[in-house]
């Protein structure tokens, strides 16, 4: 029997990433990343939120959109294990999959009406690109969604990757206070491809309206500049 199920895009979400370098590589890493979700037109009905302020986290299940591919692979090389070793696509959460989903665990940190396009969620802890499609929010259920004793197969070996973050003078300055904490947390947490380990190379990518440049020696980050873009 076919099945003619189309999925619709729900709402998008709103973030500081106009690209995806720099986003953080799981959802809940970085709390003070502040999103909203924005209802499309057709679901912008209050009574579909009714209820969920008693929550407290929502899973968002989205669109990969920057990452449809034709075609898949059964395996993939994550690039946290060097960009050389190859997992079962299933065993990763690789957004070059058969279907184009991701999953996403955030916290609520406010539903409100901003005058303009109904209800919206403001959440913390996203990992998502600005104008991501949503499929669908689900609230999350600590007893039956959180396993404490659950193993993490090959990403445990690989969790930790901080790094020591330095500002050049007068960049930090630049930026306002709440935007300069979450970027020093995104940058801590090592925003380069797993696979790239260049000390001289000076990286760059889009937080917030500004173009952030920085290197990497060993395992300090030091911040080049910070512009407007």
């Amino acid at each position: 029997m076919k099945d003619n199920t189309e999925f619709k895009i729900i709402a998008k979400i709103r973030t500081d990433f106009p690209t995806k370098f720099g986003i953080p590589r799981q959802s809940g890493l970085i709390s003070t990343l502040k999103a909203k979700v924005v209802f499309e037109p057709e679901y912008r009905n209050k009574e579909a939120l009714r209820g969920l302020e008693d929550f407290s986290h929502l899973w968002l299940l989205w669109k990969f959109s920057e990452s449809v591919c034709e075609s898949w692979s059964p395996t993939v090389r994550p690039p946290r294990l060097g960009g050389n070793k190859r997992i079962g696509v299933f065993a990763t959460r690789s957004p070059f999959r058969p279907n184009p989903i991701g999953l996403s665990s955030v916290k609520i940190e406010r539903i409100y009406d901003d005058g303009k396009n109904g209800a919206v969620i403001e959440v913390s802890g996203a990992d998502l690109m600005d104008g991501t499609p949503i499929y669908d929010i689900k609230p999350y259920i600590a007893y039956t969604d959180s396993h404490p004793d659950a193993s993490g197969g090959f990403s445990e070996a690989v969790f930790e990757n901080s790094l020591e973050v330095e500002w050049n003078e007068n960049t930090k300055e630049k930026l306002p206070p709440d935007t300069a904490i979450a970027l020093n947390e995104i940058l801590a947490s090592d925003p380069r491809p797993g696979y790239k380990a260049d000390g001289e190379r000076v990286y760059s990518f889009e937080y917030a309206g500004y173009n952030i440049k920085f290197i990497v020696d060993n395992k300090i980050l030091t911040v080049l500049s910070v512009e407007r873009v």
